[in-house]
C-alpha cells in the first residue's frame, strides 16, 4: 500500500474510532455504591435495548451460524482456534474477541484478516444512519457498548459471512453478545474474576458462564473444578441442551517436544497436532474448539474434518498470549490479569530454557485483583519495571500500591509510568541472555506491543502481525 493509500486508511480508521469513543458516557461499570440487584437490573435493560435495536435493523445476527465462547481464562485463544479451523474448512468465518490489544478491527476479523479500515468507516457510518431511525422512532441512542456489539453483527452480516465465532466479554448471561443464537456454546473455564459484577465465589461466577447455554442446543466445556462444573451440569438440564464435559488425561493430552513446542492429541486424531500458542493450558484450548467443531454438522453430516480441525489449529495466530516478539534478549508478552491467568504463565515459564535475568514489567487496571496478581508473580522476577497502562474512560490500578506489594515479597523494582518508556528501560537493562516478561493487563500488552508492531503497519496490513522493516 502507497504512502497516500496509507494516510487514507488511517483518516477512516481515525474518524470511525473517534466516533465510538464519543459514544462512551461515562465509566462504562455501573456506580460504585450499586447494589447487585441494581447491576444486574441494569444489565437487562441494556440487553433488551440491544434485543430491540437488533430487531428495528432486521435482526443480522440471525444471519450467519455462530459460536459463543465464554469463560474466565482462555476464551480468546479458543475463539482463534476455532475461527481458524472453520477458515480452513472453507466457511467465510467472522471473528469477534474482546478486547481489542491495539486497533479495534482486531474485533473484526474475517477469515484471519483484520476489516480493512475503509470497511471499518463504512460499517460504522451505515450503522450510524440505522440509529437515526431508531432514534427518529422514539427511542435513546445507543451506549458504546450497545454500538459495538450492533456494528459486529451487523458488519459480518454485510461482508457475507457463513460463520461468527463471537467471544462473550465478562460474565455471559448478562453480557450483550448473549443476544446470538448459536450453534454451539463454550465454555473454557471459571474462575475468580470481576468479582463486583459476578460474584465472589466460583458458582456465583459459573452461573454467569453457563447462561450463554440456550435451550436445546449443545454445549462444550473443558471446566473441571466440581463446584463450577455442578452450575453448569444444572443449567445444560434446565436448557435441554447436550453437555458435552473434556477432561484432562482423559479426552485430551497435552506433551512438551523440545525444541518443537507443544502438541495436543485427542481420541480419533491419528496424528498429534503442533499447538503454535504457547503453554500447556493452549491444549484445553485447542481441545475445546476442536470438539465444538466435530459436532457442528449440516445436511449431510459432520461440517469439519478431523484433517481440517488439524489445519486450522496449526496455523492460528493470536497476539498477546504467551507471545514471543524478540529472542535476544528472550521477550514474551501475556495478558495475564487474574490469579488463574498469571498460574497458568508461570508453569509455561517453566518450559523455556532458564534465562540469565528475568525482568517483569508488570502493569494492571483497576477493578481485576491487580495486588494478588503482584503477589503471585514477583518472586518469579529478578527485577520489576512497574508501570500504568490505561484505556478509554479505565485508569490504572494504583501503582503506589502494586509497588508495596512487591516491596513485601523483596523484589527489586522501579517506577516507569508510561508503558513505552518502562518496556525500553527495560530492553535497555536486558542483556542478551536475560528474559523480560511483559504482563499483568492486555492493555499493557497492547501499549508495548507497538514497539514491534505499529499501529499503522497493522491497519494498513490488515494483520496484527505486519512485517515491519527497521
Amino acid at each position: 500500500m502507497d504512502t497516500r493509500h496509507e494516510t487514507d486508511a488511517l483518516q477512516h480508521y481515525e474518524w470511525a474510532s473517534h466516533y465510538l469513543e464519543n459514544l462512551i458516557q461515562g465509566p462504562p461499570s455501573p456506580p460504585p455504591d450499586a447494589t447487585p440487584e441494581e447491576i444486574r437490573a441494569r444489565a437487562i435493560a441494556r440487553n433488551e435495548r440491544l434485543r430491540a435495536f437488533l430487531e428495528f435493523i432486521g435482526n443480522p445476527h440471525l444471519n450467519y451460524r455462530t459460536i459463543h465462547v465464554a469463560g474466565t481464562s482462555g476464551k480468546g485463544s479458543t475463539s482463534a482456534f476455532l475461527a481458524s479451523i472453520l477458515s480452513a474448512a472453507g466457511f467465510r468465518t467472522g471473528l469477534h474477541v474482546s478486547p481489542y490489544l491495539q486497533v479495534e478491527t482486531e474485533k473484526l476479523q474475517i477469515d484471519d484478516r483484520l476489516m480493512s479500515p475503509q470497511k471499518f468507516a463504512e460499517h460504522v457510518q451505515a450503522l450510524d444512519v440505522e440509529m437515526q431511525r431508531w432514534v427518529e422512532a422514539g427511542n435513546q441512542p445507543l451506549t458504546y457498548g450497545e454500538f459495538w456489539v450492533s456494528l459486529t453483527f451487523f458488519s459480518f452480516d454485510r461482508e457475507d459471512c457463513d460463520f461468527v465465532v463471537c467471544e462473550a466479554g465478562a460474565g455471559g448471561r448478562f453480557d450483550l453478545t448473549n443476544i446470538v443464537q448459536p450453534d454451539v456454546s463454550v465454555i473454557t473455564s471459571v474462575g475468580l474474576d470481576h468479582v463486583r459484577t459476578l460474584g465472589e465465589t466460583i458458582p456465583e461466577i459459573a452461573w454467569h458462564k453457563a447462561g450463554i447455554i440456550k435451550p436445546g442446543v449443545p454445549a462444550v466445556t473443558t471446566v473441571e473444578d466440581p463446584a463450577a462444573l455442578e452450575v453448569i451440569r444444572q443449567e445444560a438440564e434446565l436448557q435441554g441442551s447436550t453437555l458435552i464435559e473434556l477432561q484432562r488425561d482423559r479426552d485430551y493430552w497435552w506433551e512438551w517436544r523440545e525444541r518443537n513446542g507443544g502438541y495436543l492429541r485427542m481420541p480419533g486424531m491419528s496424528e498429534s497436532i503442533r499447538l503454535p500458542l504457547t503453554g500447556p493450558f493452549q491444549s484445553s484450548n485447542a481441545a475445546v474448539a476442536s470438539r465444538a467443531c466435530q459436532i457442528l454438522t449440516g445436511e449431510n453430516g459432520p461440517l469439519v474434518s478431523n484433517e481440517t480441525i488439524r489445519a486450522g489449529i496449526e496455523r492460528t495466530r493470536f497476539p498477546g498470549r504467551v507471545e514471543i516478539v524478540q529472542e535476544s534478549p528472550h521477550v514474551i508478552l501475556d495478558g495475564a490479569h487474574n490469579p488463574e491467568k498469571v498460574d497458568a504463565l508461570i508453569h509455561t515459564l517453566s518450559y523455556f530454557d532458564r534465562p540469565g535475568r528475568r525482568i517483569l514489567v508488570l502493569g494492571s487496571l483497576g477493578g481485576h485483583d491487580f495486588l494478588k496478581v503482584a503477589r503471585d508473580v514477583a518472586p518469579e522476577a529478578d527485577e520489576i519495571i512497574v508501570t500504568a497502562p490505561s484505556a478509554v474512560e479505565r485508569a490504572s490500578a494504583p501503582v503506589d500500591e502494586i509497588v508495596a506489594t512487591i516491596d513485601e515479597v523483596g523484589t527489586p523494582n522501579t517506577l516507569v509510568l508510561e508503558p513505552l518508556e518502562a518496556i525500553q528501560t527495560a530492553l535497555d537493562k536486558a542483556g542478551p541472555s536475560d528474559q523480560i516478561v511483559v504482563t499483568g493487563s492486555l492493555y499493557l500488552v497492547g501499549a508495548v506491543r507497538e514497539h514491534w508492531y505499529p499501529k499503522q503497519a497493522i491497519l494498513s496490513q490488515q494483520t496484527p502481525f505486519p512485517e515491519v522493516t527497521t
